[in-house]
């Protein structure tokens, strides 16, 4: 079973609007970046290797809050942490010049070949979360 974990500081990306969490002026651009970070420097250490649309995939994410309930809900972190993780097509409507080496970082073709997801929140003394990516 092939598996990349990893921790990332703060709230996770939340995908709760039309406009893309890429975008260079989107409210969310440090919480993507902040996990486009961590996503690439596991993947590095653990020789991770992004998975073709062809392979199905579990992703389990624990989210440490300082509150009872996070700012957001369940749904749209997941669907926040997936539109990031997942591969990007190139636009010509959307630069991600802002990126630079980061707007390359993918651990998976594409979010529908998430088929096992767990998540759950735990007490933390400030935000949190960690991913775990697993080959189905």
């Amino acid at each position: 079973m092939t598996t990349v974990k990893f921790e990332v500081t703060g709230w996770p990306p939340v995908k709760n609007e039309a406009k893309s969490l890429f975008a260079a002026g989107h409210a969310h651009r440090d919480r993507v970046e902040h996990l486009l970070r961590a996503a690439a420097a596991a993947a590095a250490e653990t020789g991770w290797v992004r998975v073709n649309v062809q392979t199905d995939i579990a992703i389990d994410v624990v989210v440490r809050s300082p509150t009872p309930r996070p700012l957001a809900d369940a749904t749209n972190f997941l669907g926040g942490i997936g539109d990031v993780l997942q591969g990007r097509t190139i636009s010509p409507s959307l630069d991600l010049s802002h990126l630079g080496d980061l707007a390359t970082v993918a651990l998976f073709d594409d979010d529908q070949q998430i088929q096992h997801i767990t998540y759950r929140v735990e007490a933390g003394s400030g935000p949190s979360y960690t991913v775990r990516l697993t080959v189905l």
